[in-house]
């Protein structure tokens, strides 16, 4: 079986190729400058390097090696996009036809172009289930009446941005929104809200858009995130469960309880 994986950076790509090799798969990757960790080409049959924009030069690989199923797995610092980018003929086209220029719009677009091509993009963690957040309060530390609020408040407001498609973080601190993850990502806004509530406390919230096509770029989370979080002084971290992922969970959930940081998986039925 083989599965091709066009890969942005992170530890996820890595993961997920450990995992297909399990699997009895071969995995061919396409990684991208500037992006995509190196050592990922130790855990793959071919590794590949390309420029964002190369869709041309994507497609013909992937129909090389004879792959009709991938996935897209990784993160694109957005402010590469204005700097690190060689789009070709077919990549224009696709820019020129795109009516929205969002994250989700542009995603789903372009796999809807690789399936025109013959390759069907396949959810990301169609292998790795298990780094799917659970519902629950993960943490021993439970977020007080005062937070609690503030959760119900923030995370009806972080699916509305959602639907303008414009980030997936809200940082919230007593009924006041500090900071909306846009282009710098997540930790940026964490830092920003932090500095904003003068390290004394906020909320951070991290939500599938509504309109997410589930396959790819879901919001994720890991020990970085509850080291930043400690920086900024934000005390409780709400994911949507069943539609963001983790990494390091258990090494993630101990240095919560170390900083007396709040993690809870939540659901729309959670909020009241």
């Amino acid at each position: 079986m083989k599965i091709g994986l066009i890969a942005g950076g992170g530890q996820f790509p890595i993961l997920f190729s450990k995992k297909a090799i399990e699997k009895g798969y071969e995995v061919f990757a396409a990684g991208f400058n500037s992006e995509t960790d190196l050592l990922l080409s130790d855990f793959v049959e071919e590794f590949q390097w390309f420029y964002l924009g190369q869709i041309t030069k994507l497609i013909r690989y992937f129909k090389q090696q004879g792959i009709s199923h991938a996935v897209m797995i990784g993160s694109i610092k957005k402010t590469n996009i204005f700097k690190d980018i060689r789009p070709d003929f077919k990549a224009l086209a696709f820019i020129a036809k795109t009516t929205r220029t969002h994250d989700n719009s542009i995603l789903t677009s372009f796999a809807d172009l690789l399936l025109k091509e013959g390759i069907e993009i396949l959810p990301s963690t169609f292998l790795l289930p298990e780094l799917i957040c659970p519902k629950g309060c993960w943490t021993k530390r439970k977020p007080n009446k005062a937070e609690q609020k503030d959760i119900s408040e923030g995370w009806i407001l972080a699916k509305e941005i959602g639907k303008l498609d414009i980030g997936q973080c809200l940082v919230i601190s007593n009924g006041t929104v500090l900071a909306i993850e846009a282009i710098e990502g997540t930790d940026a806004a964490i830092k920003r809200g932090g500095l904003l509530s003068h390290q004394k406390g906020c909320i951070v919230i991290k939500r599938c858009k509504p309109s997410q096509d589930l396959r790819f770029d879901l919001p994720s989370s890991g020990c970085q995130t509850i080291i930043t979080m400690h920086e900024a002084g934000a005390t409780t971290l709400v994911l949507e469960a069943g539609k963001s992922i983790t990494f390091d969970r258990e090494d993630m959930i101990s240095l919560a309880d170390q900083y007396h940081i709040s993690i809870l998986g939540y659901t729309d039925e959670d909020i009241r």
